[in-house]
């Protein structure tokens, strides 16, 4: 048995995966790698920590390998299928998200390579998720719990016996690769193992401090510069212009309307000025109560989003990159370029930072001797002998 998302309930493995993958991305605050276009913690942690319940010996080193495994192998199959996946209209989590999954859970296991390209190749098969959903549908934050449970289904699996597909990605008819791209050309192999073991992509995974989706934060982050700057209030606004990639546009650029919790998390319009009448974007500032706040959508209206073709034409290591433009009534104009948001690789977080952060999610249900004792864990976890014992702290 495993703990659920809903305190002290049990759930079957399986399940729990599902409800803590879900609950994970739920908050739009889990970690992202960019290039790749993958949340990687919400699909590959709660895989981990169903085994760790059954297993509880794992020693934290081991768990660590597990983890790193997962944080791998999903961004470098976000790498082989480029940018053209989630342009195309699949939702990148639900469908890297598997093999995530699959390989930190096979690692975990300490399953043998054919059992682990069997793990990859059922799990492989389950993958699904439209980015429609996007646009105010609840199953938005399902389709990580999904992937997060179809990569344990995987390695569960494959450790009893079962076989999955062994080519999954090569395969010419109805592999991953050809299939979700439609083409026998639009996807790149060699990036699935290009330098692999020398080269880590978990180091390039960004973290969130804002409660909304990634491609929003760095226009969050360049209206705090300039407010740091220039300080305004909302009223002083004329209209704020984001210059941004089309990836930016399609994604998050749309007209703001009251649509539910998920729709206003992608929405970087009505994010925009949820960050300017709240002065944050976390979880106390997307509440059900402020979705049709008249204001609010009247604030929205003053942002527009539009592509700036030389920002798309760097790429999906760029797809973030802004261009903020504030004009104020007074006539004047003020202006941020920002690349890369707080917390991503090339401004990763300290160590303060996160902790900070964990303190202020997890103050709202734990006491603070065992928030100490969770931190404490993680911050040594390669000296754990068990690392059982982190997965009994969480879900104690």
């Amino acid at each position: 048995m495993a703990q659920s998302g809903e305190a002290g309930d049990r759930l079957s493995s399986p399940h729990a995966v599902l409800v803590n993958g879900a609950l994970v991305q739920s908050f739009e605050l889990d970690d992202v790698h960019r290039v790749g276009v993958l949340h990687v913690g919400a699909v590959t942690l709660p895989p981990i920590f169903a085994i760790l319940e059954r297993e509880p010996s794992i020693s934290g080193r081991d768990f660590l390998a597990a983890s790193v495994a997962g944080y791998e192998i999903g961004p470098r199959v976000g790498l082989c299928m480029g940018q053209e996946h989630i342009g195309q209209g699949w939702h990148s989590g639900a469908t890297l998200g598997v093999f995530s999954a699959a390989a930190g859970a096979a690692a975990a296991l300490k399953l043998d390579t054919a059992e682990t390209v069997n793990a990859l190749g059922i799990a492989g098969t389950q993958a699904a998720g439209l980015m429609a959903a996007q646009y105010g549908a609840m199953v938005k934050r399902m389709h990580a719990g999904r992937s997060a449970q179809s990569g344990y289904y995987g390695a569960i699996l494959a450790r009893r016996g079962y076989t999955g597909i062994q080519d999954v990605f090569e395969s010419q008819y109805g592999g991953f690769c050809s299939t979700f791209s439609r083409s026998h050309d639009r996807y790149d192999l060699a990036a699935l193992s290009a330098d692999l073991g020398e080269r880590f992509e978990t180091l390039q995974i960004a973290l969130k401090f804002y409660s909304c989706v990634g491609s929003n934060h760095t226009t969050l982050d360049g209206i705090r510069d300039i407010r740091s700057r220039r300080p305004f209030a909302p009223e002083d606004v004329e209209r704020i212009v984001v210059h941004g990639s089309k990836v930016t546009v399609d994604h998050v650029g749309w007209a703001y309307k009251p649509e539910g919790l998920t729709s206003a998390q992608l929405n970087l319009p009505y994010c925009v000025a949820t960050f300017l009448l709240e002065g944050d974007a976390f979880v106390g500032e997307f509440t059900e109560d402020k979705l049709a706040d008249p204001a609010r959508i009247a604030l929205s209206r003053r942002v527009e989003v539009v592509e700036d073709p030389r920002i798309t034409a760097l790429g999906a290591r760029y797809r973030h990159k802004v261009r903020v433009e504030v004009r104020l009534k007074n006539g004047e104009v003020h202006e941020e370029t920002v690349e890369a948001p707080r917390g991503s690789e090339s401004k990763f977080a300290s160590d303060r930072d996160v902790i900070d952060k964990f303190r202020k999610l997890a103050g709202t249900r734990l006491a603070t001797p065992r928030i100490d004792r969770i931190i404490e864990l993680v911050m040594n976890a390669e000296r754990m002998a068990s690392a059982g014992e982190l997965a009994a702290e969480l879900s104690a």
